[in-house]
């Protein structure tokens, strides 16, 4: 996140296919300074397709296949915007997101792939899943597979395609059936008369294997329509199936085929043997998605894996001023197909090879772990040696966190506040103490609070929105409705075109935000520093009474609205330990705004937003205001997926020793116990309520889609937390 090199390209990346991935670890390697770069992908993996068929068939997790790009942009240095593009304009030099907006690029590549979506087959899109992408039709699989084991749908399967894919994932899923018991009951149709007819020799080896697994096999047809409970065939009977999936050709994404770039008949864009897109010096293309002009090849993954070092070499260049180099693709390559079982076959030099099956299995595998491995085992990230002598204890300094892990301590925060003088205006009604200041203004009771955030996220946007869930948190904790936010953002060196960009960014991030909770931004301040600071100051307007630490009462019950874990994960995420589908999940809440919460606990009788001092450390300032102790069930605790494992695991956050210290809580030691300590960027809200209003409260969070929970009592007593 600490930036020295003043930042001058902005290098977007568009999808996170093969040779996106291998470019981004060779990036990490050997960056080229003074670049932003921008990874868009639709979510926070990228399947790997050589190793699906035997995800199918149940011999690998989803985990297995799936590369990690929340990691590999981590080890590369690069920002992920999870999103889809929809649409580029290659003469502004932006693409759209949905739902986000554009981003700007000086340099651009797309890696998006294709998808096997048969658009002209009548009723396919309502009732069809395409092979592509991978992580959709593995999706429907799991859920079939869900459904079949549970005795809701009988296991009938059709596959229309009898090319290499449509063969391997027909096999696969017989595979899988049959373990689940259920026989005989897939279809693969194909309308030539071999299967797999660009491999000669393979439809007869194919044809064994389908008759092994009890595969039907009908060549020779057309298929007319796919209605949800069979697909119809010209002149032959239907074929039943529950779940049919298409492999019968690739198709261009629509948002590509409808671009004004240069395409091939089918839609997919046009490149040189330098990988560039036709006629343009900005903007690259690679795997299924371009049309190699120079050396026309079939949609293979091997053309995007070999491809990889030519995209790296000469983005470098194009960036540099370098030279760029050619991309030859092989004639011909090795092509090892799965049998469903652990066995496979191979096919080069226009012929399939004769070796046992096992063993074609075992050196398949070898290859595909060997390519997963290279996103599992990147070099271990660590801080920078200093330059020249070190004070006793500099050298133990672990990492610093982003977001509230980046704090300043209770304890010595507390000693601090401690020594300045109390307030002597009659118009400050509540100061320092409490989520927020209340202020009179003519009679109108107004709070404000601020908050800065140590940027954690380089997606300027995701991170604008979650700096001001996290700063208004304060107002809708204390009961107010949002009215005004002053912004001060804190930008890397950059030049004034990457600036502007950023700015636009986090203003669009900001602005969703504060305008959805009715409220406006009425100025701030901007200035360049080492790293991304995002802080708002914000006031709001009380129609009661503001709702404060103090009021919590023996026998309330202790709401909790969102999981703990943020300060855990953030922390993991920034030395390439989280999970990147954790991660996401984490941002996606992170960035919700809270206002309908705070609406529905309107009368809770004590109420804060757990954020920098940890759950316990925010519950102890509630009893030390109330005069009451605490009893928390951890069992009941909500918690982010990932964070307990990290934390069992021995990860902390920077700031977890001091919220332990400052917030004791008595119990036994455990990793949800460390959790307790945890600090919380954009936390949920922790409200003290009547013990008859607590499970219809929490029925109606979850209602709005908060994962909130009781998770304890209010007890008589000096103030504690104990577990219960």
């Amino acid at each position: 996140m600490t930036n020295q090199t003043t930042l001058t390209r902005d290098l977007v990346l568009v999808g996170g296919g093969h040779a996106h991935a291998l470019m981004l670890r060779m990036w990490g390697m050997k960056p080229v300074q003074g670049v932003q770069v921008t990874l868009i992908n639709p979510g926070p993996t990228a399947p790997y397709s050589g190793m699906l068929p035997g995800h199918i068939a149940g011999h690998y997790t989803r985990d297995d296949l799936e590369i990690d790009l929340v990691k590999l942009a981590r080890f590369a240095g690069v920002r992920v915007i999870f999103g889809a593009a929809d649409r580029i304009d290659a003469e502004r030099k932006v693409i759209h997101v949905t739902g986000l907006g554009e981003v700007a690029y000086d340099l651009a590549s797309l890696d998006v792939g294709l998808h096997a979506q048969v658009q002209h087959i009548p009723g396919f899109k309502a009732h069809g899943i395409g092979a592509k992408p991978l992580d959709g039709y593995a999706d429907r699989w799991a859920a079939y597979v869900q459904q079949v084991t549970a005795g809701a749908k009988q296991g009938q399967v059709a596959v229309i395609g009898g090319g290499v894919a449509g063969c391997e994932l027909a096999l696969a899923m017989a595979y899988k059936l049959q373990g689940l018991g259920r026989q005989n009951c897939v279809t693969l149709i194909e309308a030539q008369t071999k299967l797999a007819s660009a491999i000669p020799g393979a439809d007869r080896i194919l044809r064994e294997e389908m008759l092994r697994l009890g595969v039907t096999v009908v060549s020779s047809v057309e298929v007319e329509a796919v209605t949800a409970a069979a697909v119809k065939l010209r002149g032959y009977s239907d074929v039943v199936s529950e779940f049919t999936v298409g492999t019968a050709g690739g198709f261009a994404h629509e948002w590509l085929a409808a671009s004004d770039l240069p395409k091939d008949r089918d839609g997919f864009v046009q490149v040189d043997d330098r990988l560039l897109v036709s006629g343009r010096q900005d903007l690259f293309a690679v795997g299924d998605c371009a049309a190699l002009m120079a050396s026309p090849r079939p949609k293979a993954g091997v053309f995007a894996v070999r491809a990889a070092p030519v995209l790296y070499n000469n983005i470098s260049a194009a960036l540099t001023g370098g030279e760029m180099k050619a991309f030859q693709p092989q004639a011909d390559y090795l092509k090892l197909m799965s049998l469903g079982s652990k066995d496979a076959m191979a096919a080069k030099w226009g012929r399939c090879l004769s070796m046992p099956k096992v063993k074609l299995w075992r050196w398949k595998d070898h290859i595909d772990q060997s390519f997963m491995r290279k996103f599992s085992e990147f070099p271990e990230m660590k801080l920078p040696e200093p330059a020249g002598p070190v004070a006793l204890g500099a050298r133990d300094a672990q990492m610093l966190c982003g977001g509230c892990g980046a704090k300043v301590a209770p304890g010595q925060l507390s000693t601090a506040l401690a020594e300045m003088p109390p307030v002597q205006r009659r118009d400050v009604l509540q100061g320092v103490g409490d989520d927020a200041a209340v202020l009179d203004i003519g009679g109108q009771k107004q709070v404000m609070s601020v908050d800065h955030l140590r940027g954690f996220v380089m997606d300027h946007g995701l991170m604008g929105r979650i700096a001001t869930v996290h700063a208004l948190g304060d107002v809708w904790a204390m009961g107010a409705k949002p009215q005004s936010a002053l912004l001060s953002v804190t930008l890397p060196r950059m030049t004034p075109a990457l600036q502007a960009r950023a700015m636009r960014e986090v203003l669009d991030g900001v602005g969703d935000v504060v305008r959805g909770a009715g409220a406006e931004i009425v100025g701030g301040h901007s200035t360049m520093g080492a790293e991304l600071t995002i802080g708002l100051t914000v006031t709001g307007l009380l129609e009661d009474d503001a709702i404060t630490l103090a009021g919590a009462k023996a026998g309330d019950v202790l709401i909790l609205t969102r999981p703990i874990g943020s300060g855990t994960l953030l922390a993991a995420e920034m030395q390439g330990k989280a999970v990147g589908r954790d991660v996401a999940a984490l941002y996606e809440v992170m960035a919700r705004p809270q206002g309908d919460a705070a609406a529905i606990l309107q009368g809770a009788h004590a109420m804060t937003d757990v954020t920098g001092f940890g759950l316990a450390g925010h519950l102890m300032m509630m009893c030390r205001a109330s005069g009451v102790a605490a009893e928390i069930c951890l069992a009941d605790v909500p918690v982010y997926a990932g964070a307990e494992a990290l934390a069992d695991a021995g990860q902390r956050s920077t700031i977890y020793e001091d919220n332990r210290l400052a917030a004791p809580v008595f119990g036994p030691d455990s990793a949800m116990m460390a959790l307790l300590h945890d600090p919380q960027t954009s936390g949920g809200f922790l409200a003290a309520v009547a013990a008859d209003e607590g499970i219809a409260l929490v029925a109606q969070l979850r209602a709005a889609g908060h994962d909130a929970a009781v998770i304890g009592e209010v007890s008589a007593g000096e103030p504690s937390i104990t577990l219960s």
